[in-house]
């Protein structure tokens, strides 16, 4: 164990942010695990966007005056230069005010916060009810930010309002995540007391009332808001360097891109043969793999056993190899239902009294899961991806300040290293069932195709085959390169439409990664 290293006037200046910012968004509270603001929600209206603004122009003037000590500093000041200044760029475009799609806006984040919340004591669930009386005050400010939007743009595009209007009517229902939520109310010792329930009740009334409001005022703007879902290529590159941290050459990594794309369907297809002999497509290949009966798990029980198992076998491994400190070799995989399937990582909090979670997200009629696909997916949420790169970076107290270990999170980081980690483990003799390496190559296809897709699409250049991308080709050229069930593709595809070039973070981040490692290997 090394001796803890002295903190620095700019470590002190970082963690001061990460007070406030947690003070300004309670939800990323919630998230990074900061205890004292899990009974508020972030304000999102036009002036608690001018908070945040204020506060990241407050910060960076004096970051960019800080002493740099060491070279721990000198990483801090670069990144927080970056990520603030990119955050000043966004706000001067007006993009804070136009934050609508269908996977991670504050239509979204308003609820999912609330799984985040411990619910095992009355103590708990009056904090429920104390955050979610605010929600219809952060729903009325979220109107009067999209209301802005919809005045001076840019404003979002007509798919993602009529899909925010039905998400936010769903929300509103009688069987809504609120009521739901309330109804499976109790507490590890029982029931709850009848005043506190009827709060819950009282409160929940009220969140389903809001999503009522959103819902009504997103489909008053659906006759101006703009019908092309396409960004163009100035927003474009602001985006990008926002998920990315880095600034590409569009046009280059999309020519790659195309190419990489091609080399996964070759190896692919000589996959397909080595499984099940000549003339064998990958469709057909992919077929036979679902059926094949030692391939498949029956039950949500049993198939968290199995990804359990994964998880901790893989940890066992890599321990053997990297030093993994005692509470990051915990990670507990959940199993939740759902009507849209998806898997995600969450971190551990400070003190790893919440571990890093896998959260595998079941649609309600499915009940047989295949494993070809799975594992690589385990690997890529936890060790050697998320878990061990996320918690391992949360463990050093006595490295880094709070703002590097709780708060900066760059998607072309953090999914291209998970993306990496998938292919490390193919290295590494975890894959080499030719199954499981064909759930390898699907993943990696999936996430090639969107980056052809993502910049092909919003910057509208020419098709690979003909004329140029609109709405109908980015589809065909979705279905023709994912195995997604309909349901999820659709969901996929309007992710990418509405939240421009997020996806291909992933795979360009793993791309930047495998420079670095060619980096030091020469």
């Amino acid at each position: 164990m090394t001796d803890a290293r002295p903190a620095t006037a700019l470590d002190a200046l970082a963690n001061s942010y990460v007070g406030e910012l947690a003070r300004l968004t309670p939800i990323q509270a919630t998230d990074m695990g900061i205890p004292g603001h899990d009974d508020r929600l972030d304000d999102f209206s036009p002036e608690g966007h001018a908070e945040r603004r204020a506060l990241a122009q407050r910060t960076l003037a004096a970051i960019q005056a800080a002493p740099v000590v060491d070279e721990v500093d000198r990483v801090t000041q670069l990144a927080m230069r970056e990520r603030l200044g990119l955050e000043l760029e966004l706000f001067e475009a007006g993009e804070h005010l136009a934050d609508l799609n269908v996977v991670a806006s504050p239509l979204q984040s308003i609820r999912d916060v609330f799984e985040l919340m411990p619910t095992s004591t009355v103590e708990q669930w009056e904090v429920v009810a104390a955050r979610m009386s605010g929600v219809s005050t952060a729903i009325d400010g979220y109107i009067a930010s999209l209301d802005m939007a919809f005045r001076n743009g840019p404003a979002p595009a007509l798919r993602q309002v009529e899909l925010g209007v039905a998400e936010a009517a769903e929300m509103a229902g009688d069987n809504s995540f609120w009521q739901s939520f309330v109804d499976s109310a109790t507490t590890d010792d029982g029931p709850l007391p009848t005043t506190l329930l009827a709060d819950l009740e009282t409160v929940a009334g009220c969140a389903r009332a809001a999503y009522a409001r959103l819902s009504k005022a997103l489909r008053a703007h659906a006759a101006e808001a703009p019908t092309n879902d396409a960004v163009g290529r100035e927003r474009y590159l602001l985006h990008s360097r926002r998920f990315l941290g880095d600034t590409i050459d569009l046009d280059e990594t999309y020519e790659w891109a195309l190419d990489d794309l091609a080399h996964v369907v070759d190896e692919q297809q000589a996959l397909a043969v080595e499984l099940f002999g000549p003339g064998t497509s990958i469709e057909r290949a992919m077929e036979l793999l679902d059926e094949d009966p030692s391939r498949q798990i029956k039950g949500t029980k049993a198939l968290r056993q199995w990804i359990q198992g994964i998880a901790d076998e893989a940890i066992d491994a890599i321990t053997d190899v990297i030093d993994i400190v005692e509470p990051a070799r915990r990670l507990e995989c959940i199993v939740v239902p759902t009507h849209a399937g998806g898997v995600y990582y969450s971190g551990p909090n400070d003190d790893f009294s919440r571990p890093g979670q896998i959260w595998w997200s079941v649609p309600p009629d499915v009940d047989t899961f295949g494993t070809w696909r799975m594992r690589t997916t385990v690997y890529h949420e936890g060790v050697p991806g998320h878990h061990l790169q996320l918690s391992g970076t949360v463990a050093q107290l006595d490295v880094l300040n709070t703002w590097r270990r709780l708060t900066c999170w760059v998607s072309g980081h953090g999914e291209g290293w998970a993306l990496y980690a998938e292919c490390l483990m193919r290295e590494l003799g975890f894959l080499d069932d030719p199954g499981d390496r064909m759930g390898l190559l699907d993943s990696q296809r999936l996430r090639a195709a969107r980056v052809v897709l993502d910049i092909g699409f919003h910057l509208g250049k020419p098709h690979p085959i003909d004329g140029r991308w609109d709405v109908a080709r980015a589809w065909d050229f979705l279905t023709a390169n994912s195995t997604l069930p309909a349901g999820f593709r659709q969901f996929e595809f309007d992710r990418y439409l509405g939240w421009p070039g997020q996806a291909p973070s992933y795979k360009v981040g793993q791309r930047i990664w495998g420079g670095l490692r060619a980096d030091a290997e020469a």
